[in-house]
């Protein structure tokens, strides 16, 4: 259940709810049956077995994560080979190289971000991209992706792959093992996949618990 500490068969996925479009998440994972925790404080990842970090203001995040000292437990979390997701500026806040002179703070994927690399608000826009499996032996399949302030990854380093371009090549999704960083917001376009992976591995992750 979702109050609970302990890890178990049954998995607890948390939400960062520092700032940001924590809310639309946990609507998603709700209608996926998966329980959820609003994470704001070291002790709230007590117990989970999956993480999403939702888009939103990242420098304001960062300020936040580190203030709140949740850097380290977010980093044992990944070591600890539980799935972690993170969506426009929660993919900004894995990169371990920000383009535009902000301050990395996870670091848990090997590639440079470029923030507000799509424009502003106003720029905001919808698209179907082609995006690789998660799954071992998937294949690539459409995806319908919403793009609000987003972040461009400019460069993924050798311990990162690149999942999902735009059809110009720029990229918008890198994963590293059990780490995928995106710029587009999935729980807007109504998109379930990627919440599903992080679902389905955070069972996978407990049971190992």
């Amino acid at each position: 259940m979702a109050g609970a500490k302990r890890r178990s068969a049954a998995p607890v996925i948390g939400v960062m709810a520092v700032q940001g479009d924590f809310r639309e998440h946990l609507d998603t994972l709700a209608s996926i049956g998966a329980s959820t925790r609003e994470v704001r404080l070291p002790e709230d990842l007590e117990g989970v077995s999956g993480l999403i970090l939702p888009g939103g203001e990242s420098t304001a995040m960062r300020k936040l994560y580190e203030r709140w000292n949740l850097v380290a437990p977010i980093k044992a979390l990944a070591a600890s080979g539980a799935p972690i997701l993170g969506t426009c500026a929660g993919a900004i806040l894995l990169a371990n190289k920000i383009t535009d002179g902000d301050t990395p703070v996870l670091s848990l994927i090997d590639m440079e971000v470029q923030r507000n690399a799509f424009g502003r608000q106003l720029e905001s826009f919808e698209t179907t991209l082609t995006m690789q499996s998660l799954k071992p032996g998937g294949g690539a399949t459409p995806l319908r992706a919403v793009f609000i302030r987003a972040p461009e990854i400019v460069r993924v380093g050798p311990a990162a792959t690149v999942i999902a371009q735009l059809p110009d090549g720029k990229i918008v999704a890198a994963r590293q093992g059990n780490v995928v960083g995106i710029s587009f917001h999935p729980e807007i376009a109504g998109e379930t996949r990627l919440h599903r992976w992080v679902f389905e591995q955070a069972a996978q992750h407990a049971r190992r618990g």
